[in-house]
């Protein structure tokens, strides 16, 4: 197994620095990769958050989990990577300094934007020695996800890693053009993603469900036998979703709260103008479980204001 010209041999728990770029003052910003062989041979698993830098659970996650030596293998190898917009988390910020999207840039290129470059040092020097993966996300622009596995769920081996981690939500999800996942697939590797809290915060209960869905999931493949209790709950598969989207511009005030599950028609919340002329009832076009929440009160007209799984 080599990571970034540096060897590491069965048996071996090494850290490699990456290096991708300098800051205009010429501070080398480089990727941390934490990398853990077992002397047993097995699948190699990716555990990687901070694609978007903003986006802390999941760095969070992947720190936990190396801090309580999760990351050390039974059988075959784990590749731990934190942070890999570093930009974007120095910066509080989703995307790299020129505004672009790390997960909208793959397969990336060597020569091309900061975005690209570091897609193409993913798909390079470390997607094709994976069998598997989780990228670890929340929700964006203010936005709480319940947690949840995204994947295809028509894919057989896909839909075995998500049941094996069983989060509370899993949701069918289609490849979203020029992200790591697709990259991925193309190359036959198995990306699962975890979403959990919002940017910016970090959200303990999507930590822990993070935290011991991987473990389910590196039980259920070989790399690890360590113990870990099944919840209580029963995981919801969602094969479709919706937005409910703002009927007028506005002040939003929610009824609901996210995994409450709702029914048609019901009333989910209320739109008031600042200057107490109006206000309106929002109400929910579907049946189904509230996956994703909108947690900027300050609306216009057309906002995505809740995600429904619809069964």
């Amino acid at each position: 197994m080599i990571i970034n010209n540096t060897e590491v041999k069965p048996g071996e728990t090494t850290g490699v620095e990456v290096h991708i770029a300098k800051l205009p003052s010429r501070t080398p910003i480089d990727i941390p990769v934490t990398v853990a062989r077992a002397v047993k041979p097995g699948p190699v698993l990716l555990l990687m958050g901070g694609l978007h830098g903003d986006e802390i659970n999941g760095i969070e996650i992947v720190r936990r989990i190396i801090e309580n030596g999760h990351h050390i293998p039974e059988k075959g190898t784990v590749i731990c990577i934190p942070i890999i917009n570093i930009y974007g988390f120095i910066n509080f910020s989703r995307n790299v300094p020129d505004g672009k999207d790390v997960n909208r840039s793959f397969p990336g290129n060597k020569n091309g934007s900061l975005a690209s470059r570091i897609a193409y040092y993913l798909m390079q020097d470390i997607i094709p020695k994976i069998d598997y993966g989780i990228d670890y996300h929340t929700g964006g622009a203010d936005r709480d996800n319940y947690p949840q596995v995204r994947c295809l769920l028509d894919d057989p081996v896909n839909l075995e890693l998500a049941r094996a981690f069983y989060a509370p939500v899993t949701v069918h999800a289609t490849y979203r053009p020029n992200s790591l996942r697709q990259s991925a697939a193309k190359l036959g590797k198995h990306i699962i993603v975890y979403e959990g809290g919002e940017s910016s915060r970090l959200n303990e209960y999507a930590i822990a469900h993070g935290i011991a869905g991987t473990i389910r999931m590196m039980n259920k493949i070989g790399i690890s036998s360590a113990p870990v209790a099944r919840p209580e709950y029963k995981n919801q598969e969602f094969w479709h979703s919706s937005w409910i989207r703002a009927r007028t511009s506005g002040i939003f005030q929610s009824l609901v709260k996210c995994g409450d599950e709702i029914q048609k028609n019901q009333q989910v919340g209320t739109i008031t103008d600042p200057f107490g002329e109006y206000r309106v009832q929002l109400k929910s076009h579907t049946a189904g479980q509230v996956i994703g929440l909108n947690n900027d009160p300050v609306l216009h007209q057309g906002d995505a204001v809740m995600h429904i799984g619809v069964s």
